[in-house]
């Protein structure tokens, strides 16, 4: 499932405060009515009966999650379009769009798989639900309003075989039905039709994208001309009695041969035919093999639109949340604006339909305080401030009634910010300054009376030489 990112590209990430905002939701219930497609089975109609949730409150970083819940309203049922052997699978899409502080779209999807095999007709069952998300990158208000409802189906990829006694199977007058054939003529279900009336033809009506032709090699078997969709095949004839190098073949009865296929066909209802060419001459017919291959999308014939019939609804979305920790001051700012945050930078966004919203300017230290140290930059945890942040939803209806207005109210207390200390001599950065401690006195003094013990020792060792040098003289 594709996730919409609730504003434009190259929005910053803001970070919602640490305490979240109570889950509220909305529920509203959504009648439709499909039209076309795996509607038209029954009356021409189906009605469905939806309850879309949508939460009302969030804070900048929540998913906004929608999810739905599908059903029938009432005996009206959408049907399988053909015979499905293999069952199928219906797949549901939504619409849901965004308006207000950015514009987009929703796209909850859903499916479930068909048991068993299938009759035009045969009822369908629904998803239990479908859903989709989208992150919210930013504070602002937006308008959720479901759309249409699209319902597909997806036949599988299978291969059936259609015996020659199948009654969706024509035929004209001239054909035989010969049953309780030997088993050693490997004919499907040991029977098969046959004719030797020339121009005597047989047609199959199926659903799918390929076709195989299927009867027995033999001597006294004749041309058939093949017809797919009332136009030549390809190839257009073919002759059970001879070989692929035009010799005539050995057989006798060797039934279950695929004598004719083609693929390719556009998934759909189609028609094969088959007509024997020579008076005389066998024209048999064993089964027929429907082909349908994996699709990448369903057909688009299959799909059933809903339309809304019930009043035209929204819900309204207050995405709120900011940061409870105050950023850091820039070395150029003087501690008293970031201990200080001014209740105007709580984080409502003053223009949420902007690309890139940008913090207000308050919420930023004012360039002309003074960048002297203060003791005040490292305030008490009772000085601190407290920022609220209103988070209100509003379910907007169709009907005139009174608007209900619910309001949560979050509360964030910034932490104290933490002042570490500079060596005396440093930068001015509005921290405090590192105390000078009396034990560098003591130091100073004891290296003083060191340096003067050496000065005197120097001095004794010089005399001592001299001495030394007057005794040698």
């Amino acid at each position: 499932m594709a996730a919409l990112a609730l504003g434009l590209a190259g929005t910053a990430f803001v970070v919602g405060p640490s305490m979240t905002a109570q889950a509220n939701t909305a529920d509203l219930v959504v009648d439709y009515r499909c039209t076309g497609g795996i509607a038209d089975t029954g009356p021409g109609y189906v009605d469905l009966r939806t309850r879309l949730t949508v939460p009302t409150t969030l804070n900048v970083g929540d998913p906004l999650n929608v999810e739905w819940k599908l059903n029938y309203k009432d005996s009206t049922r959408l049907g399988a379009p053909a015979l499905l052997p293999n069952g199928g699978r219906v797949e549901v899409t939504g619409r849901v769009n965004i308006n207000g502080a950015w514009i987009g779209q929703l796209q909850p999807k859903g499916f479930v798989d068909q048991p068993g095999a299938m009759v035009k007709g045969s009822p369908l069952k629904l998803p239990d639900g479908i859903s989709d998300f989208g992150h919210t990158e930013r504070e602002g208000t937006v308008k959720v309003r479901p759309g249409k409802l699209f319902v597909d189906f997806r036949p599988p990829a299978s291969e059936v075989i259609v015996n020659d006694d199948d009654p969706r199977i024509s035929y004209s007058p001239g054909w035989e039905d010969l049953n309780d054939q030997p088993s050693q003529n490997n004919d499907n279900h040991f029977d098969l039709h046959r004719t030797t009336a020339k121009d005597a033809w047989a047609s199959f009506s199926f659903t799918g994208t390929g076709i195989d032709y299927i009867a027995q090699k033999d001597q006294r078997t004749g041309p058939v001309e093949i017809w797919v969709d009332d136009q030549p095949g390809t190839p257009p004839r073919i002759d059970p009695s001879r070989n692929d190098d035009g010799t005539v073949v050995n057989d006798a009865n060797k039934g279950g041969q695929t004598l004719w296929k083609f693929r390719g066909l556009k998934f759909g209802d189609h028609k094969i035919t088959i007509k024997n060419v020579e008076d005389g001459k066998w024209g048999q017919l064993d089964a027929f093999r429907v082909v349908t291959r994996e699709l990448a999308n369903p057909p688009q014939e299959y799909r059933a639109t809903c339309e809304i019939v019930s009043n035209p609804v929204a819900i309204e979305v207050k995405i709120g949340g900011g940061d409870d920790n105050p950023a850091s001051p820039s070395p150029d700012s003087s501690p008293d604006a970031s201990a200080s945050p001014s209740p105007s930078a709580s984080p409502t966004d003053e223009n949420p339909g902007d690309e890139s919203p940008s913090p207000s300017p308050s919420a930023s230290p004012s360039p002309s305080a003074t960048p002297s140290p203060s003791p005040s930059a490292s305030p008490s945890p009772a000085a601190v401030q407290t920022q609220h942040y209103i988070v209100t939803a509003v379910v907007t209806q169709g009907s005139p009634s009174p608007t209900a207005t619910r309001t949560v109210t979050l509360t964030a207390t910034p932490s104290v910010a933490q002042v570490a200390i500079t060596p005396q001599g440093g930068a001015q950065t509005g921290e405090a300054p590192e105390r000078v401690s009396s034990s560098g006195m003591l130091l100073i003094g004891s290296g003083g009376a060191l340096l003067l013990i050496g000065m005197l020792s120097g001095v004794a060792m010089l005399r001592r030489r001299a001495a030394h040098s007057g005794e040698r003289g």
